[in-house]
């Protein structure tokens, strides 16, 4: 793993210093992620060592480990992101929601769950909940909506697929598979006791901790600084044969828009939320619960993770991992691995310049066996492409995402237009006739 120069890890943890201390946090440890693992962290504050073997809660970021278990449901053929909720936890009032609007808080369900402030207080069962039809607060599809009961109902599926508890799936599937043998639902010591401190004096006091029981996959999880660097390698590439490459890529599309997050955009893609900072695109996410505050965060093309996790209420604005990465990215940006080449996935004769219409267009080979098709030399729909069945070709990302291309030597078919290699080609099948050029 390669070390950090002594100037940017001198850089990295004055910045973790000043945290601590303006967000009057009792223990804070932060870390930097590279080459699968940690590459740099420390901890300031009342933090045990090796601080590395800490526990602290994750909040919210359990939520991506629960929409793994999901989705590797999904690709053994058990289920759909499609599929109504009722298809697999019959019997709620909330069984017209899809699994996807789900796990992209998309599905209109409320916030919280009904009953006590489910955080601080005991958990209980799915029918414990006593859900009705006034947990549905907004229509499905209509607008992001972040809910951590959507999650609960994610979990109790997912326990009832495979017949044992949400946890054990996890920890079974997802958390060992990646060596992550030190995050578990409940403290494990050496682990931090949570502390709300006072906003008026700088005082403490510890906040409760319990099983949320159906709540669990929105927030349970407790992880060590080790072990939430082993998810970052996780949504940097390394998934471990826990999930395909592709499904991770779909886990970061971005789908519902957060508005009220700013500057910059936030959005959510299944069970990660994915953010446009200062010209970067970050994927991870953010975790709260009484007396804990974390956050993990990577840029993907600068294959670099950042974390911070701390046992506090209140006082840390989150932007911690973020601007870690920032310093990293000036001091030490990332080498991109040198061109070589490769084997064209499509025969040479077919990519080069096409023309939809008289718009010129270029198709092109693009490193991991993919095709992109985009505007030539002037600004157009684009999009990249992924081997399909049949020698077809499915959209990834951009205007033409999850749509089918079709090749031939004479044109190109997507989603109805015909692109040729000429404008409006007479040899091809251009619906509308060609044009007699004058």
């Amino acid at each position: 793993m390669t070390e950090l120069l002594p100037g940017t890890a001198r850089t990295l943890y004055t910045r973790t210093a000043r945290a601590q201390r303006d967000g009057r946090v009792p223990g804070l440890v932060a870390g930097l992620v590279r080459d699968g693992g940690l590459a740099w962290s420390a901890a300031r504050g009342d933090v045990a060592e090796p601080h590395r073997d800490v526990q602290y809660r994750l909040g919210s970021i359990t939520k991506t480990v629960a929409a793994i278990t999901v989705l590797r449901l999904r690709d053994e053929g058990l289920l759909t992101l499609t599929d109504p909720l009722d298809a697999h936890l019959p019997g709620t009032p909330l069984g017209d929601r899809t699994l996807g609007q789900l796990l992209s808080h998309m599905g209109g369900v409320t916030s919280e769950s009904p009953g006590q402030w489910w955080e601080r207080a005991p958990g209980t069962t799915l029918e414990g909940l006593g859900l009705t039809p006034a947990d549905a607060v907004l229509a499905p599809a209509r607008r992001f909506h972040y809910s951590n009961l959507g999650f609960g109902l994610l979990g109790e599926l997912v326990a009832r697929a495979r017949g044992r508890s949400w946890a054990a799936v996890a920890r079974d599937e997802v958390l060992l598979p990646l060596g992550m043998t030190r995050t578990t639902p409940r403290p494990v010591a050496p682990a931090a006791q949570g502390f709300a401190v006072h906003p008026w004096a700088d005082v403490r006091a510890p906040e409760p901790e319990h099983d949320a029981v159906v709540m669990a996959p929105a927030g349970q999880l407790w992880a060590t600084a080790t072990d939430l660097a082993r998810l970052g390698a996780f949504l940097l590439g390394d998934t471990g044969d826990v999930l395909a490459g592709a499904t991770l890529e779909e886990m970061t599309v971005p789908s519902g828009i957060d508005p009220s997050d700013a500057p910059g955009w936030s959005s959510y893609g299944l069970g990660v939320q994915v953010r446009r900072v200062e010209g970067a695109t970050l994927v991870g996410h953010g975790g709260s619960m009484p007396g804990f505050l974390a956050g993990l965060w990577v840029d993907r093309e600068e294959a670099t993770g950042a974390l911070a996790l701390a046992n506090t209420t209140s006082g840390l604005d989150g932007g911690l991992p973020a601007a870690l990465l920032a310093d990293v990215r000036a001091a030490e940006p990332h080498v991109v691995d040198a061109w070589g080449p490769a084997p064209s996935p499509v025969p040479v004769e077919l990519l080069g310049p096409w023309y939809w219409g008289p718009s010129p267009y270029a198709l092109r080979a693009v490193p991991g066996g993919l095709l992109h098709l985009g505007g030539l030399g002037r600004p157009g729909r684009a999009s990249r492409f992924r081997p399909g069945p049949d020698g077809t070709w499915i959209g990834l990302d951009g205007y033409f995402a999850g749509e089918t291309l079709r090749l031939d030597p004479v044109a190109l078919n997507l989603a109805t237009f015909v692109f040729t290699r000429t404008p409006y080609d007479p040899a091809a099948p251009v619906p509308g006739g060609t044009c007699e050029w004058r």
